[in-house]
């Protein structure tokens, strides 16, 4: 559920960022963007982000109404990531980001001369 505390922000980029920046939440939302993912899976395939910061993330994209978390009453209990209707929206944005990725590596690529 969004947070109902309201921020000034002075452009809706600041928003933006704010909600789905970062270093990890933009590989976060990826990621769930393929179906739903428990936390070791997102652990696994994000690489390099220590528990403690992928719980952060997690936490602020939960508060702000990106994605859901699932408890299972289990032993070992099971938790599930997912995105919410609101963090699937976000899909363009990614995919905008990945082609520019695309595009900024083909370009150095062909700036740097082969050794």
């Amino acid at each position: 559920m969004p947070d109902n505390k309201q921020k000034e922000y002075r452009c809706a980029v600041e928003i933006t960022v704010d909600i789905a920046g970062g270093k990890w939440k933009p590989l976060i939302i990826h990621y769930l963007l393929s179906g739903t993912k428990r936390f070791g899976e997102l652990r696994k395939l994000i690489g390099g982000v220590t528990q403690r910061s992928l719980t952060l993330q997690l936490r602020e994209l939960e508060a702000s109404g990106i994605i859901s978390r699932e408890v299972f009453a289990e032993v070992p209990p099971r938790v599930e990531y997912t995105l919410t209707a609101l963090g699937t929206t976000l899909a363009p944005t990614l995919e905008a980001m990945k082609s520019w990725g695309e595009h900024y590596l083909d370009s150095t690529a062909k700036q740097d001369p082969v050794s």
